[in-house]
């Protein structure tokens, strides 16, 4: 019986974290430039799977309730979330129409220290609100309906799903590296990463304001 109630609780971290990481956002896009470019990838990963760990636990062990209870704390982190990807897109589409070839390749980043690379990480990880949202508030509050120690065993499953995938990002990071050996290759991916963070931004834009219009009505 425990035995079964542990993998039921195990699984439901894993499958809920696993389901909301599986796209193409602004961490995801760095860590696979950095696996292509090959630097510091290890560190990148350890950082990203540690991170959904410690917001899922403080979701699970509450935060979740607090923002449920508070709509305009969601709000606010929604137009956050949208306003961050819109910036991130827009640089993405800057450096596709002015930055140079050798600037695309990143010989400047590769340069850069360990601590730098995790410093631009952290900053892309957390000062993203619609991070809160995914890893805080959807998978904690699922988190939070798990009784007593099973808690820990969904956030255990929560981050065995971050591991898993952001270790096939990495692979396929190193697998992509001779076809980023030519610049144009940089700037397909940077105008493709720009589309879709603008059409992220749209999407939690408009998902934020649906709720305040019904509060107004």
């Amino acid at each position: 019986m425990w035995t079964s109630l542990i993998s039921s609780s195990w699984l439901a971290g894993f499958t809920v974290c696993l389901s909301l990481i599986i796209s193409i956002g602004a961490q995801n896009l760095y860590v696979l430039r950095q696996a292509v470019q090959g630097r510091h990838v290890r560190a990148c990963v350890a950082w990203c799977v540690l991170s959904d760990a410690l917001l899922i636990a403080i979701g699970v062990a509450g935060m979740s309730q607090l923002i449920a209870r508070e709509p305009t704390l969601a709000h606010h982190l929604s137009v956050g979330g949208a306003l961050f990807l819109l910036a991130y897109g827009l640089y993405a589409l800057w450096r596709v129409a002015f930055a140079a070839d050798v600037a695309l390749q990143g010989p400047a980043a590769a340069q850069r220290g360990l601590l730098g690379v995790l410093g631009t990480l952290a900053v892309i990880t957390l000062f993203n609100p619609h991070v809160y949202l995914d890893t805080v508030l959807l998978v904690g509050s699922i988190g939070a309906r798990q009784e007593g120690a099973l808690k820990s065993v969904f956030v255990a499953g929560a981050a065995c799903a971050s591991l898993l995938w952001f270790a096939l990002l990495a692979s396929a990071g190193r697998r992509m590296q001779h076809w980023f050996a030519h610049p144009l290759a940089w700037r397909v991916l940077d105008g493709a990463t720009g589309l879709m963070m603008l059409a992220l931004a749209w999407w939690v834009w408009s998902g934020s304001q649906a709720p305040a219009a019904l509060n107004a009505a």
